[in-house]
């Protein structure tokens, strides 16, 4: 398998790990300044890219279409949103601010969290290496590159808190790497799933697009704007810019 491919699904994971491991190394939560800019920045990389390298290949994939070619991205991103919203009522269950929440919840939660994102990298990579869309396996990196960014926060909310509530360090990690392992996981698997259905591709490029931006209009966005903070909307601007520049450059 390409290497880029392998380092495009490790990425999330890897991510994701380095956040777990600070249950290791830090006593107290991340700076919350730290992480707006993180969560900021990631937004930024993951719009460019949802756009750049999901919605535009869809749209180029549907021009047989002529005046309907609009059709399929359109169904694709608005089904990725209503899978997103099933996602969160099903996670909204698992309350994961709730000092007394089970350990096994959770790690329900955030695995739930986590499966849709691993779609995303593989229908991108997929796209990329099979030749459906006129996009670059370097350009689908991007994705998995902001993916990665984000998860890194994500991975310490899940081992911090476990440490907080009286689990072993060891423990904690364990469970983290269970949250983060499903990631590479989905994106293997959609990867697969995606070079047995190519005719359908612009409905799950765009599906994955729908699924990218509704986690960073509603949980990305906001955490990284609250209380107005805004070195946040500067490291979207910025993750934004860059990853654009890198797109059309690469």
């Amino acid at each position: 398998m390409n290497w880029k491919l392998v380092l495009g699904m490790s990425l999330p994971f890897v991510g994701t790990m380095i956040g777990v491991l600070m249950v290791f190394f830090v006593k107290n939560d991340i700076g919350t300044k730290t992480k707006k800019i993180m969560l900021g920045f990631s937004a930024g990389v993951m719009m460019a890219s949802a756009i750049w390298s999901l919605i535009l290949p869809a749209l180029d994939l549907s021009s047989h279409l002529n005046k309907w070619s609009f059709a399929p991205p359109c169904i694709g991103f608005l089904l990725g949103i209503a899978c997103l919203v099933i996602f969160e009522k099903i996670s909204s269950k698992f309350d994961i601010s709730s000092p007394n929440l089970s350990s096994k919840k959770l790690l329900l939660g955030i695995t739930l969290h986590n499966i849709p994102e691993g779609m995303a990298v593989g229908i991108a990579l997929a796209s990329a290496y099979f030749g459906y869309a006129k996009l670059t396996i370097t350009a689908s990196l991007l994705l998995s590159i902001g993916i990665a960014i984000q998860n890194v926060p994500e991975g310490a909310i899940v081992s911090l808190p476990l440490h907080a509530m009286g689990m072993k360090k060891s423990k904690a990690f364990l469970f983290g790497f269970i949250s983060a392992v499903v990631e590479p996981i989905a994106s293997i698997t959609t990867f697969f799933l995606t070079s047995l259905i190519s005719t359908i591709l612009p409905y799950i490029l765009s599906f994955g697009a729908g699924a990218t931006i509704y986690v960073i209009v509603t949980e990305l966005i906001p955490e990284a704007q609250h209380d107005n903070f805004y070195p946040a909307t500067l490291a979207f601007a910025t993750g934004f810019v860059l990853m654009m520049i890198l797109d059309v450059v690469l």
